[in-house]
């Protein structure tokens, strides 16, 4: 529901009483920033959102509320289980929420809770002899989840069960199984690995909230056995996905607290590159080439520990592409189509998904520099590569923040065709 929409049903549940109630979406959004109700408010509430009346509790506001918690759970010793519980739920039919995103202060608040934290003794280990875990099951699982989780988005689509089942299947492991610590330690990486794999799945198909609740889950896995450059990457993702939303401020705020504990510096400069989207899309150039800058000198930095295989991936075509797009939102056009120019010629075939977003960021540039015919070029590409692997995600791109820049150019050669593909 939006407020206006649970507004009304207040309103309605009022007048089954015979009363009547002044709630508006105004107070709505009071409600939602922390301002404390009547218990009669309260109470139709519960009854607007299917809640049984003994669930509702109104000294206890705003706890009772079915998703009250944003599918935030705060980090703790034994909060692994329920925040990977909390995302497999999402794969089951969508239940009804009070609020149903998660906001961008819930996550900066975890993020900072991240960051604050020491990682807790591994717990949760079961005695119960007839549920051993052993080392042959969480070979399998492990070599299993090596082999889906670097596959191309074109057929992983067709693997998304598989990799739900494998995490599922961990989950159940940590929460009931009997393990060494060593054993404990394996499971809760392959939980944060799976759980990173399947958000970004849920991202492609543009199920954001989905997507963010196993990002958290993940955070959760990596920070029970003290993983922080895992965590990092989780916090990273999630800021990636703020940025993408149109909400550079949460997305450097999150990244700021991620680079705090950090340690490989593969994965700083990812950050870096990252913090410096976020800042440049707010129009903060000297802070944006700093990041740029450090994002540079980390890349290939020497280090004794082997580069964190989620960002094993990371390379000059991506710096490339991404400090031209920082610098196209800073407006220096022809250095910024240069270098997404030089980054796309740079990247491998293999990263198809990663081409895509990157010809939509080449077709922006063209119309940034007057253009269109080249633009639209480009945008077609992107348009039909995005098609075949399965990336809706990037198909928004290309509606959303290529197809309206063509209002200026209906005539341009290739517009009309552009125009027509993605109206299909």
């Amino acid at each position: 529901m939006n407020g206006v929409e649970l507004a009304n049903a207040i309103r309605a549940a009022a007048e089954r009483r015979g009363l009547r109630s002044g709630v508006d979406k105004q107070r709505v959004r009071k409600w939602e920033q922390g301002v404390t109700l009547e218990r009669e408010s309260q109470i139709y509430i519960g009854e607007a959102l299917g809640a049984p009346p003994e669930d509702v509790h109104p000294a206890d506001w705003p706890n009772w509320l079915p998703g009250a918690d944003g599918g935030v759970i705060p980090l703790g010793p034994a909060s692994t289980v329920p925040a990977l519980r909390e995302a497999l739920r999402t794969m089951e039919r969508p239940r009804r929420t009070f609020l149903a995103e998660i906001s961008g202060t819930s996550l900066v608040s975890l993020a900072s809770s991240w960051a604050a934290a020491a990682p807790l003794p591994l717990t949760g280990l079961n005695a119960l002899e007839d549920k051993h875990v052993g080392d042959e099951l969480v070979t399998l699982l492990e070599n299993t989840s090596a082999r889906l989780t670097p596959m191309a988005t074109e057929q992983r689509q067709h693997a998304a069960s598989l990799l739900d089942g494998c995490l599922t299947t961990v989950t159940k492991l940590i929460e009931n199984g009997r393990y060494s610590h060593a054993i404990g330690h394996r499971l809760h990486t392959l939980a944060s690995q799976l759980a990173q794999t399947v958000a970004w799945h849920r991202f492609d198909l543009g199920l954001h909230t989905e997507a963010g609740k196993y990002w958290i889950a993940g955070l959760h896995s990596a920070h029970a056995i003290g993983d922080r450059d895992m965590g990092a990457a989780l916090l990273g993702d999630i800021a990636y996905q703020a940025s993408w939303r149109n909400d550079p401020r949460t997305a450097a705020k999150i990244l700021e607290r991620a680079l705090s504990r950090t340690r490989h510096p593969a994965a700083q400069s990812l950050l870096q590159l990252r913090l410096a989207r976020a800042l440049a899309a707010q129009g903060e150039r000297r802070p944006t080439l700093r990041a740029l800058d450090a994002a540079e000198h980390l890349l290939g930095a020497p280090s004794k520990e082997p580069v964190p295989t989620w960002c094993a991936w990371m390379s000059t075509a991506d710096l490339a592409v991404d400090s031209g797009q920082c610098l196209l939102d800073l407006g220096d056009t022809r250095r910024a189509h240069q270098l997404i120019r030089e980054g796309q010629a740079l990247l491998p075939r293999s990263r198809d998904k990663t081409r895509g977003v990157f010809l939509a960021y080449q077709a922006k540039s063209h119309i940034s520099l007057g253009e269109p015919e080249l633009a639209a070029a480009a945008a077609f590409e992107s348009l039909q590569l995005a098609e075949r692997i399965g990336a809706p995600r990037c198909e928004q791109l290309i509606r959303d923040h290529v197809i309206p820049s063509f209002k200026n150019y209906p005539t341009a050669q290739g517009v009309q065709e552009l125009l027509d593909r993605a109206a299909a």
